[in-house]
């Protein structure tokens, strides 16, 4: 079953401009500032500034805050991509009322996006957990070489994880400043004849337990070197180091583990729509060339273990890994029928045949499991050509198309959303009820995202920090006047308030109203009315959400037991729709967050444990169940896109994790 030949390109399957995204966990006293593109502390040109009770941007740097967003769960659903063309960025002003959960997105002075989680606040003491996207350094290639990461090529799993470690033989990355001299990837080294264990002018040692390798280098630039781990390297908690023209860097922690497979995903992010190939053809799979189930696909990563075979050249004969790690394809299991190096040094492949009874659509979550190590998890469109998820509104030619828009759009979003979260002083009931409102003009930058980690009925994907997002270039989009809003329901009618950015002229775009607990009684039917604004039309769009969803086990839930997996039960929900559970915890120096979706009729769903097993231990966790209408859509002069309208609930607890 082994496929040696089905790489057209070596450089399909090696994402070479998957930079690390910075992430970490911050503590703060009052009058310090930081820069979020670094994660230091500085006396001058930071991003914010903590006066103890404020947080304010500095310089160029802009933020925004809405009590909407708050929440852990929420955050783990913020990319970058989302940030850029969803968020608001007001100007420099103090950001107030921060508390646990409390959510702020920011632009920094270095112009890239972040997102950043308060833990904790204990007097003038600010403890957050963060990431900005794309800010790995830039530097050229002089000076003292840094380490700020070392990766997985394939995974991108981070330091803290528990399922963390670079596999003997496999291929990884090291991020970091002034690495090497070149500063663009023009060519990968070939392994025909020896991959070199020094290139412009880079060089890497590895010690653990007293050993030291020399890993073999497919590229290095000054940003990012990718290299594989000699399979002689023992396993255990070592150092690595990066020499640059005879300097070398400072050592950083490496973990080395004798398995931990990363899967290879299309978009080289570590999730989303993986890599699979048919195993007799070579033809690359995708949202518009579905896999029936029963086919026998090749599936492409690192990290398997050490085979025998060559780590600097191409193998004639590769070899399957002596103990492979088990599957699980839209929850079944599955042994695969090789497992083992492909011809390529470091890279490994998985030939399996796709269960026959594995559900169908356009996100199957695959993973794989050693022990109790998890890989990253990716998802598969399985079926018959164009994938569909018509539960979820969408089919492979959509997402396939999500690339379409070429020139700029306006679209409006009005939704009512009841949340119930641990009861604070600021919200002693824990319940609380919004109306809102969002208009924008996106230039067409903003429409090249990839379709991201879509997830089918059924499956679950795990994002963690440090995982590089699909990004791209985007501009700030431009909020349009929609006019006066209201919004009648059960409990009468209520004017939406447009938020107002300080420094900012002109529509913000986003309107909002809190709304009371009566207001939304039981659900029922709601209907907003808009007057028309100087950018958009009069509307009238209306949805009905009669019978919300109540999570039913969530009282007894104290602990999230990993290796049991986590049932979730509710009652009622929107009639043919989808519920989705998330969860998330972190601990000092890495995140992981998750979302599965089932169908509401079920009425339950069961977490893998396998699932939660890629979350850190710890207090710092949350859980969360939500419903939501399907959405309706309205029209109004002004709106390029139709308008949707959503109804909706969800509840969150903030367990441990164990």
């Amino acid at each position: 079953m082994l496929n040696r030949f089905a790489l057209a390109a070596l450089a399909v399957f090696f994402p070479m401009a998957a930079f690390a995204d910075l992430t970490g966990t911050l503590t703060l006293t009052s009058g310090q500032s930081v820069s979020m593109d670094t994660g230091a502390t500085v006396a001058s040109g930071g991003d914010f500034l903590w006066s103890g009770t404020t947080l304010t941007p500095q310089g160029k740097a802009k933020a925004y805050s809405n009590s909407a967003l708050n929440g852990a769960s929420t955050y783990g659903l913020l990319t970058s991509s989302l940030i850029s063309s969803e968020a608001i960025l007001g100007s420099s002003s103090p950001i107030t009322g921060l508390a646990a959960n409390s959510i702020v997105v920011y632009e920094t002075n270095g112009g890239n996006f972040g997102k950043l989680l308060v833990t904790s606040l204990t007097g003038t003491t600010l403890t957050y957990q963060y990431t900005t996207y794309g800010a790995s350094s830039t530097g050229s290639g002089a000076g003292t070489p840094t380490i700020t990461g070392v990766q997985n090529n394939y995974s991108y799993l981070v330091a803290g994880l528990p399922n963390y470690g670079i596999a003997q033989g496999a291929l990884f990355i090291i991020t970091g400043a002034n690495l090497a001299s070149a500063t663009t990837v023009t060519a990968l080294q070939s392994p025909a004849t020896a991959l070199p264990t020094s290139l412009n002018g880079a060089s890497i040692s590895v010690t653990v337990g007293g050993v030291t390798t020399t890993p073999y280098i497919y590229y290095a630039i000054a940003t990012q070197i990718a290299a594989v781990l000699p399979s002689n390297t023992p396993a255990g908690t070592g150092t690595i180091t990066v020499t640059y023209n005879g300097t070398p860097s400072s050592s950083a922690p490496m973990t080395v583990v004798t398995s931990a497979f990363g899967l290879d995903t299309y978009y080289g992010t570590g999730s989303g729509l993986g890599v699979a190939t048919n195993a007799t053809t070579g033809a690359l799979y995708s949202y518009t060339n579905s896999i029936p189930p029963g086919t026998t696909v090749v599936l492409w990563g690192s990290g398997l273990g050490s085979t025998g075979d060559s780590d600097s050249t191409n193998t004639s004969t590769p070899h399957q890994v002596a103990n492979p790690p088990t599957f699980y394809i839209g929850g079944i299991q599955v042994t695969p029928l090789y497992a083992g190096r492909s011809v390529y040094p470091g890279v490994d492949q998985v030939n399996i045949t796709i269960p026959s009874g594995v559900a169908t659509g356009c996100g199957i979550s695959v993973v794989a499991l050693s022990g109790n190590i998890l890989s990253n998890t990716m998802s598969l469109p399985i079926g018959s050509g164009v994938c569909s998820d018509p539960l979820l509104g969408y089919n492979g030619t959509q997402l396939s198309t999500l690339t379409g828009q070429t020139s700029a759009y306006s679209q409006g979003i009005l939704e009512v959303i009841q949340t119930t979260s641990p009861a604070s002083t600021a919200n002693p009931s824990g319940i609380q009820t919004i109306a809102a409102g969002i208009f924008y003009k996106y230039p067409a930058s903003n429409a090249t995202s990839s379709a991201g980690s879509v997830a089918s009925i059924g499956s679950c994907i795990v994002t963690t920090s440090g995982i590089t997002t699909a990004t791209v270039t985007v501009t700030t989009p431009t909020g349009l006047d929609a006019g006066n809003i209201t919004l009648t329901g059960p409990g009468g009618t209520q004017s939406l308030t447009e938020e107002t950015i300080p420094g900012q002229s002109g529509a913000s775009g986003d309107y909002l109203a809190q709304l009371s607990t009566a207001f939304f009684g039981n659900g029922g039917s709601f209907t907003f009315n808009g007057t028309g604004g100087k950018d958009v039309g009069a509307f009238t769009a209306s949805i009905s959400y009669t019978n919300p969803l109540v999570w039913t086990n969530m009282s007894s839930i104290k602990t999230v037991t990993r290796a049991s997996g986590q049932q979730v039960t509710w009652t009622g929900g929107a009639s043919g729709s989808y519920t989705y559970i998330t969860g998330s915890s972190s601990n000092a120096t890495a995140s992981a967050s998750f979302v599965c979706y089932a169908p509401t009729n079920a009425g339950q769903f069961t977490v893998p444990s396998y699932v939660l097993l890629a979350l850190p231990t710890g207090t710092n966790g949350s859980l969360g169940v939500a419903n939501t209408t399907t959405p309706t859509t309205f029209s109004a002069s002004g709106l390029t896109n139709p308008g949707t309208v959503i109804a909706g609930v969800s509840a969150s607890i903030t367990p441990a994790y164990n």
